[in-house]
């Protein structure tokens, strides 16, 4: 008997939002499209969701006026990834994305629990390929917050990118987002 590997499916941009189109998935269903890998996200629990929240608040105060925080919304990265990080920080309002996604977030953050080691080399690899500068992990198991950046070409990474600069800071710290200089945004006030 011939033996055979099984095939996957990989998946473009434009097809999944076909797919979401025609209702394949369900409102609110943890679904995003990593490097055409259909992949379901880290269910939230209280200490997620409430860092989340406490992110979104503490970055769209940090940015001001001009800026949104938005949050689990799709970033259409690439034509076969388009995540849903817990927060990205993009110009503009909401209205400025009622026909199109944004693309090139000035901020992205995972909050990560079960999802660590995920958020660190898979999305953190995706995100630096995309060139985003400036990615956060706000790591709720260590209780600190991963600061990547400056992205370089890496082949062993999983999506032939990484992030040459990571800075773990704890509660006590403070951080500035590349993007917005003049601010500095205690730890603290994004753990749950």
């Amino acid at each position: 008997m011939a033996t055979s590997e099984p095939r996957t499916r990989r998946f473009s941009r434009a097809e999944y939002e076909r797919l979401i189109d025609l209702g394949v998935f369900q409102p609110g269903e943890p679904i995003e499209l990593i490097g055409g890998e259909l992949t379901v996200a880290e269910p939230q629990g209280a200490a997620h969701y409430t860092a989340l929240v406490k992110a979104a608040k503490a970055l769209e105060a940090a940015f001001g006026p001009g800026w949104h925080a938005r949050t689990q919304g799709p970033i259409g990265l690439d034509d076969d990834s388009e995540p849903e990080p817990d927060v990205a920080v993009v110009p503009g309002s909401p209205d400025d994305y009622g026909r199109a996604h944004p693309s090139r977030p000035v901020l992205t953050v995972e909050v990560a629990e079960s999802s660590l080691a995920v958020d660190r080399q898979h999305k953190g690899s995706l995100y630096a390929r995309a060139g985003l500068a400036d990615y956060w992990v706000l790591n709720l198991v260590d209780r600190v917050l991963e600061v990547y950046r400056e992205p370089v070409p890496d082949p062993a990474a999983p999506f032939g990118w990484r992030y040459a600069r990571r800075d773990v800071l704890d509660a006590r710290a403070r951080v500035t987002p590349l993007a917005a200089p003049g601010s500095s945004i205690p730890v603290a006030r994004l753990l749950p």
